[in-house]
């Protein structure tokens, strides 16, 4: 008696258990061979409801190609076993299976429901990629699998998803109240896709319930405002992204302007510099030190600098010592070096670009709202610029050399008076700024193309940031750079890249006429 009890509770257990799961139906698996694809979409979305394993592993089957018909049986075959696709069970290999054709349109249905089957994946990850996935595209089929997977899920984030798909699926039923509700449901939303789903309902020819429509015509507004707000603040810190560039390519150039007046057409190719220089650490990573890849970025940063500090070093004591105070020659000479430093790279390293990847901790972004993403190369690209700034500053007014720096922008012959070693100091002020434009170039190489030729398009923003900000004053440069980078942005969004860069350029002329001094004039006697 208790052996019979015992096997009975076994039994009821066990039906009652999630393993216990019935077949799936025959008639409707054997649809999936059906010539019409109609017939086969209507399958799909039946056995999507099921939402088991059987359903998951016969869908699956069909996206892989591994689904097939023999003798009016559709059977699941990769090539070496054989089984029954609507009980799972092992068959003998078929002779000669007949392929179901599955077509584009199969295809997307069949990523929609796997997608949808994903959402009760024990994985907390999968089944957030799955309600990602289906933000894009949900059909009104798939409610039931929605609503159930909705009942069950307790993951916050991906219980927040499953609420915008089951709303936006709820779109296309026919009861006007399920419409409304899905309506309003979406109108706190802030995606593209929920305003593009929204849109149709706006029209009176698609949707003849006029409290469905205004409440349409009401989320769309509510969005679209979200929307352009998101779009302004991605613009902005896009803008605050490029300002950090220009910065780091106009610190150096506002150093070596302000102290010696040498306009150095070559300071974009110290960028390259700094840019390979990035490249050949990677590379050396890459050969020796293959675990530790991730770190290549930190140690290039003393060989960026360090190497554009030498060739700049190099450039003022070989060409640009000899012709100070001669500016026309002075501009010819250091185009002249600009062409030897790119045609060196070219000989080095090759005409095309070369690969210089993002460390694994600066890949991904900030998802601050689901239209707004803040990637993190661009974030700390823009920490590390304000880190050389500070660190310049600290020279430029706590050193000793950044008082014989200043001295010499302020004052040459004075500061040659009281014993300032000017010749020494030019030198040494040109290593620092070419040293700074290796670390530009560095942290350019991050988010652009590294070739021969990439600091030609750097020269003129950097003069227009030294020009604008006022010559050598850091406060001037930084102001410079992060309101150009951000106005430019900002008009690029409004009237394109090509109009935008016209608009920056007579807005400078304008303002040089106005104020030629720059936002930060020098004070004392140097205006004398």
């Amino acid at each position: 008696m208790n052996k019979l009890f015992t096997l009975f509770t076994f039994c009821l257990l066990y039906a009652c258990s999630p393993l216990a799961h019935a077949a799936l139906d025959p008639a409707l698996v054997r649809q999936l061979a059906a010539e019409d694809s109609s017939e086969k979409v209507s399958a799909i979305r039946q056995i999507t409801q099921n939402a088991d394993d059987d359903a998951v592993r016969v869908l699956q089957a069909m996206a892989d190609d591994q689904l097939f018909l023999s003798a009016d049986t559709v059977v699941v075959f990769d090539g070496e076993n054989a089984f029954d696709a609507a009980s799972g069970e092992p068959i003998k290999t078929p002779k000669q299976p007949e392929s179901i054709i599955v077509n584009n349109r199969i295809r997307g249905e069949l990523a929609n429901a796997l997608a949808a089957l994903s959402l009760f994946n024990k994985d907390v990850s999968i089944r957030l990629a799955s309600a990602q996935e289906l933000q894009t595209r949900v059909s009104p089929d798939i409610v039931p699998v929605l609503a159930l997977a909705l009942s069950k899920e307790t993951n916050g984030e991906v219980k927040a998803l499953l609420k915008l798909a089951h709303a936006q699926a709820n779109l296309g039923n026919a009861d006007p109240a399920a419409r409304l509700a899905a309506v309003r449901a979406l109108s706190d939303a802030s995606s593209p896709v929920v305003r593009s789903a929204l849109l149709p309902l706006t029209d009176k020819a698609k949707e003849p319930d006029n409290r469905v429509r205004f409440a349409a015509i009401s989320a769309v507004k509510s969005i679209s405002g979200r929307l352009e707000l998101t779009e302004n603040l991605g613009r902005i810190f896009s803008g605050l992204s490029l300002g950090s560039i220009l910065l780091l390519a106009a610190l150096g150039l506002a150093i070596t302007y302000g102290v010696m007046g040498v306009i150095n057409m070559a300071h974009g190719e110290l960028l390259m510099v700094g840019a390979y220089s990035a490249y050949a650490v990677q590379s050396v990573f890459r050969s020796y030190f293959p675990d530790a890849i991730d770190w290549y970025l930190p140690a290039a940063i003393p060989v960026a600098f360090f190497a554009a500090a030498l060739i700049g070093v190099v450039m003022e004591r070989t060409v640009i010592r000899w012709l100070y105070g001669r500016a026309l020659e002075t501009l010819l000479a250091t185009w002249g070096l600009s062409l030897v430093l790119i045609q060196a790279a070219r000989v080095i390293f090759g005409a095309q670009n070369v690969e210089v990847s993002n460390p694994s901790w600066m890949s991904g972004g900030v998802e601050l709202i689901p239209s707004l993403i803040l990637p993190w190369n661009r974030i700390i690209i823009i920490g590390f610029a304000l880190f050389v700034l500070l660190l310049v500053w600290v020279l430029m007014n706590k050193t000793r050399l950044g008082m014989f720096v200043r001295a010499v922008t302020q004052n040459r012959s004075m500061a040659g008076c009281v014993g300032v070693p000017t010749a020494r100091i030019d030198t040494m002020a040109f290593a620092l700024g070419a040293g700074i434009a290796g670390l530009g170039g560095l942290a350019l190489s991050q988010i652009s193309n590294v070739g021969p030729d990439m600091g030609s398009g750097y020269i003129v923003d950097s003069f227009m940031v030294v020009v604008v900000g006022g010559v050598g004053q850091l406060a001037g440069a930084v102001w410079a750079a992060l309101g150009l980078g951000i106005f430019t942005k900002l008009l690029e969004g409004w009237a394109g890249a090509v109009i935008a860069k016209i608009a920056v350029l007579v807005f400078i002329i304008i303002f040089i006429q106005k104020r030629p001094q720059g936002i930060f004039a020098l004070k004392g006697r140097v205006v004398e």
